[in-house]
């Protein structure tokens, strides 16, 4: 009888022990997503929502309402602070004096919190900080940026938020009504109304080091002004079809034309930056230019439309595949190509290791091959970013999940070892567990990697040791 009891208490215990450690898991842990794509948890999260029939179904009064209303409630507005300063640890709650202050809008795209916006808007930021809708406030987590997109993505430690689905960019048409949804002069949830001007756009805003800069954006007649970048474009579904960009102006303000990032390429380096923490670029490894009269003219060519290629890369996936300078490629799987921005952005949504279709005409004569993309290094596999687990003579490790449940701790990266250098410097510890940098949640060491990247002058550090909360300011 004795045993029995005793065999009931211990099972009894396990099972209450299973559920508080369930609780605790689902309430406070973090350690990042179980999906490597943001529209595959959209889907999972909508699949049993009925879809609004409110839109404008052939025919029916143009209706704005539906679309502002769901949209809306996902637009944040993202505060940035730049430059380094000292601290004040007896006022936290401004802990640095930040040289400059910068704002933009961001669009939640996960009910669990990751936030697509522009990398202009947060680009050498100390800090950020969103506001979403409600005037909930969190610091957030920069989880990688893309230049050659002007994308970036963020993550805030929420749950159940409401998102804007993606949208499908490629079926848009000239003409549509569009809604941009975002924060100019940050004047917050602003929404305004135009119709789609042209697709695929180049005006020769972006620049990057390598020359990999994709620009082909879709122009809109909605007003956009600053603030606005790192906003929604959307459909009258509310569905997400770009992020707001760029004006076209003389005065800074609005002046008739804005730009849009097409969700068919936002969609690609979201999920990149997800799962690997920095964009996975396939290229074809070829130098072009638009098909103009005047180029064809020159060249002898037998068509006014397409890219010429001038020169192939050598070891490139073009090289290897059988293209050659002179070529004029004229579609991408299947979808025609008139230009360089429509070439450049069909090309940037593959990664190393995958396939592209490509059709092009030699001597006026149609030809097709498959080409196997490579990255700028030449290399057709995916390589996520480095972690180092050593910085400025401190050695971090990761805290397993069962040292943090006995802590009560969301997440934390300990630091084992210590030597000179700027953690020491500080008066940081060994074996504190760093829980925070400048307020923003550090779940590992992955997390620390990214947080101290941004990081210039001034930074909040604080943690525990042996069971006390630490507090530091470091000059990094």
């Amino acid at each position: 009888m004795k045993r029995s009891l005793l065999i009931l208490l211990v099972g009894c215990s396990a099972f209450i022990g299973a559920i508080i450690g369930a609780i605790f898991t689902l309430k406070y842990f973090d350690a990042g997503p179980a999906y490597s794509s943001i529209e595959a948890r959209q889907n999972l999260k909508l699949a049993s929502f009925t879809p609004d029939s409110a839109h404008y179904p052939g025919g029916a009064p143009i209706n704005f309402e539906t679309a502002a209303r769901l949209v809306t409630p996902a637009v944040v507005h993202i505060s940035t602070i730049y430059g380094g300063g000292k601290f004040s640890l007896n006022a936290l709650e401004q802990y640095f004096n930040p040289h400059a202050k910068s704002s933009g809008s961001g669009v939640i795209i996960s009910d669990d919190g990751y936030i697509v916006t522009n990398h202009h808007v947060i680009e050498d930021a100390n800090s950020i900080e969103v506001v979403l809708n409600n005037n909930q406030r969190f610091f957030a987590k920069l989880v990688g940026q893309d230049p050659s997109t002007d994308l970036a993505l963020l993550k805030i430690k929420a749950r159940n938020l409401p998102f804007v689905k993606y949208g499908n960019s490629d079926n848009i048409t000239t003409g549509e009504w569009v809604l941009a949804i975002g924060n100019p002069f940050d004047l917050n949830s602003t929404v305004t109304a135009g119709i789609v001007s042209a697709k695929a756009r180049n005006i020769g805003i972006l620049g990057d080091r390598n020359n990999l800069q994709v620009e082909s954006f879709i122009q809109t007649d909605a007003a956009v002004n600053p603030g606005n970048s790192g906003g929604a474009l959307v459909n009258l579904k509310g569905e997400l079809i770009g992020i707001n960009s760029a004006i076209a102006t003389a005065t800074g303000n609005y002046n008739g034309y804005s730009f849009a990032i097409p969700v068919s390429l936002v969609k690609k380096i979201m999920d990149d930056l997800l799962e690997f923490g920095t964009v996975q670029r396939g290229l074809l490894g070829v130098q072009i230019n638009n098909v103009t009269p005047d180029l064809a003219e020159n060249r002898n060519l037998d068509v006014v439309q397409g890219v010429f290629v001038s020169y192939v890369n050598k070891g490139s996936a073009a090289e290897a595949s059988g293209i050659k300078s002179g070529d004029v490629i004229i579609s991408i799987d299947n979808h025609l190509v008139s230009g360089v921005s429509e070439l450049q952005e069909r090309v940037a949504r593959k990664r190393p290791g995958q396939t592209v279709l490509v059709k092009y005409l030699r001597n006026g004569v149609e030809q097709e091959i498959v080409s196997k993309l490579k990255s700028f290094d030449g290399s057709e596999e995916v390589r996520a970013r480095a972690v180092r687990y050593e910085m400025e003579g401190a050695h971090f490790e990761d805290v397993p999940y069962s040292r943090l449940n006995e802590l009560g701790l969301d997440g934390g990266v300990l630091l084992k070892k210590l030597e000179s250098g700027k953690w020491k410097a500080a008066g940081i510890k060994q074996n504190t567990i760093i829980t925070h940098i400048d307020k923003v949640a550090i779940d590992n060491v992955k997390d620390l990697n990214r947080a101290m990247e941004m990081k210039k002058g001034g930074v909040l550090v604080e943690g525990i040791l042996h069971g006390e909360k630490q507090t530091v300011g470091m000059d990094w």
